[in-house]
């Protein structure tokens, strides 16, 4: 722990009291101008007490508050309550903050700037630019003056944060100077406000490029481009390292969600997928996808395991099609020429088995698809628009090729054989381990209401399957039929959500407490949830993830509150 964070952290009562001496009116009054407004989103930067994060959330400001002090954050939590979220995260890696998948109208970086090394300020300055919404404000506040205690702080200027903001094509609006709110002598303010005027629409070309305009002999471009934006959206947890601009992502991931999504179209419907029918497709192969033909899409699902030869053939099929990946559309996917791809492959070779389940470090072992940052966040942000032109190219695609067009396939035939879940195959699974409660004798009850289910019940998706197609075990949770017709496609609000945490978890622990249950259970989290380690093994965290992720939904699709 560095002497800095140690001296927050031993002082925190300390500061709590210092910091709410003084109101967020007079602290902030120099930028008053730039003040959020009501339904703003606003990223508190090392949000201290939450004196700020508090009264931006009474102004009707939805507030995400991260600050790396734990007794700090722990005080803050207590202070604003539920009207703020509270993360365990700093600069420069802002790691927690990338994975809610959200931008932000207002940053506040305010008294942080100067415990930050100059080494590190380029990387963060980067990292703050690239969660702003469009039009969105960057607001940095630059101490000039000394600590007199162990606290640490490196020199500051606006001219660095002009060199900064110029590099990231951010606006200075206004620079602002003041004095000392604490009376300290030495001491002097500057606030610097900066703006992102551009649009972010720089990627979503990129993209629009390759679904219309890049040549296609087969569907192959469509389908790498459809399984990274499923990857990006429905699995938060699944980045292995975001650095130097770049995110990684499992190869085995890749691999497994491509098979997934030819299943229908291959197995079911056998639909033409290429324009050269005597090629055949690389990935298919009798000793890997063969023997898997008895098997859905839905059962290739994460936390299931194979043995045996389901295993051996599962394998063989995630490498076959990693061959077909890297040497077809990762290959001529560019922007340019050849060399100046948009994906990259890091190839590894896992230790044979005869069984395998499907979590991180199975789907890690194959090695990692690298994509830039940029193109991950568009994907994450604009899902919800890019996906359905791709399946409508694709559909375009397949309508265009010989023995398609000789059958008369229908158009919802094609739209069916490209859905990416089935809504019903695991809500039934959640519906058997209810009856085998209730025949238990064990009183199973709403996880919104308490109520007693002993009449009737319904399955609900806690994040609503129409705005995020998702089948884990922790979004299936028990409730009354009148709940859930109330509910329709709606998000739980924060304070429902956290007056159920008891019943949720309760039924999460009560529901899956065998050791396999639990590790498909935790499985799941780990990679569908933000911010949730692969060994995570604590119901409550996932909780605090699902909450997160219900944050991330509400802002990237703008879904209504229940």
């Amino acid at each position: 722990m560095s002497s800095t964070l140690s001296f927050y952290e031993q002082n925190a009562n300390q500061l709590m009291e210092q910091y709410q001496s003084v109101a967020f009116e007079r602290v902030h009054q120099s930028w008053q101008s730039f003040w959020p407004l009501t339904g703003d989103k606003v990223l508190d930067v090392g949000a201290g007490s939450g004196r700020d994060a508090k009264w931006m959330a009474e102004q009707g400001c939805e507030v995400i508050a991260i600050e790396p002090c734990h007794s700090l954050r722990e005080l803050g939590n207590q202070f604003t309550g539920h009207s703020v979220t509270w993360l365990d995260d700093a600069l420069p890696e802002l790691t927690a903050t990338q994975n809610l998948g959200m931008r932000f109208d207002l940053i506040l970086v305010s008294a942080v700037w100067m415990h930050l090394a100059p080494s590190h300020r380029e990387r963060a300055f980067r990292k703050l630019s690239n969660l702003l919404a469009p039009n969105g404000k960057l607001v940095v506040s630059l101490r000039h003056g000394e600590f007199d205690d162990t606290r640490k702080s490196f020199p500051v200027s606006v001219e660095e944060l002009e060199r900064l903001a110029k590099n990231s094509a951010l606006l200075v609006r206004e620079i602002s100077d003041s004095d000392d709110q604490m009376r300290r002598q030495d001491v002097w303010w500057q606030t610097v406000v900066l703006t992102l005027p551009d649009d972010g629409s720089g990627d979503l070309n990129k993209v629009r490029h390759i679904i219309v305009n890049d040549s296609k002999s087969a569907t192959y471009k469509l389908a790498l481009l459809r399984t990274i934006l499923r990857i990006a959206d429905a699995h938060s947890g699944a980045v292995v390292d975001r650095s130097e601009g770049k995110v990684a992502i499992p190869l085995g991931l890749v691999a497994l969600y491509w098979i997934r999504q030819f299943k229908r179209l291959i197995d079911k419907e056998n639909l033409q997928q290429s324009s050269d029918v005597s090629k055949g497709l690389g990935f298919v192969k009798p000793d890997g996808w063969g023997k898997l033909a008895h098997l859905s899409a839905d059962d290739l699902a994460i936390g299931a395991l194979f043995i045996d030869d389901e295993a051996k053939a599962l394998d063989k099929a995630i490498r076959d099609t990693i061959s077909t990946l890297k040497s077809g559309p990762v290959k001529f996917t560019y922007h340019g020429d050849i060399s100046n791809p948009y994906f990259h492959i890091h190839r590894k070779t896992p230790k044979k088995s005869d069984s395998c389940l499907i979590d991180s470090q199975f789907l890690q072992s194959y090695g990692v698809l690298t994509l830039d940052e940029s193109l991950w966040d568009c994907f994450r942000l604009y899902h919800a628009w890019i996906e359905p032109l791709v399946v409508n190219q694709w559909i375009m695609e397949m309508q265009r090729f010989s023995r398609n067009q000789e059958r008369n396939i229908t158009l919802q035939t094609y739209h069916d054989s490209l859905v990416w879940l089935d809504k019903v195959h695991d809500t039934k699974d959640v519906r058997s381990r209810v009856d085998e409660l209730r025949v238990a004798d064990i009183d199973v009850r709403s996880v919104w209401s308490g109520s007693s289910l002993a009449k009737g019940y319904h399955v609900d998706h806690c994040l609503p399957f129409a705005h995020w197609p998702n089948n884990d075990r922790w979004n299936l949770v028990p409730t009354t039929a009148k709940e859930n017709l109330d509910k329709k496609d709606r998000l739980p609000a924060k304070k429902r959500l956290s007056d159920s945490k008891h019943r949720i978890v309760s039924w999460w622990q009560t529901a899956w407490d065998s050791p396999n249950e639990q590790t498909r259970f935790f499985s799941e989290a780990s990679l569908s949830l933000p911010n949730i380690p692969p060994q995570c093994r604590d119901f409550e965290e996932v909780f605090d993830a699902m909450g997160l992720q219900i944050r991330g939904v509400k802002s990237r699709l703008l879904v209504n509150e229940w």
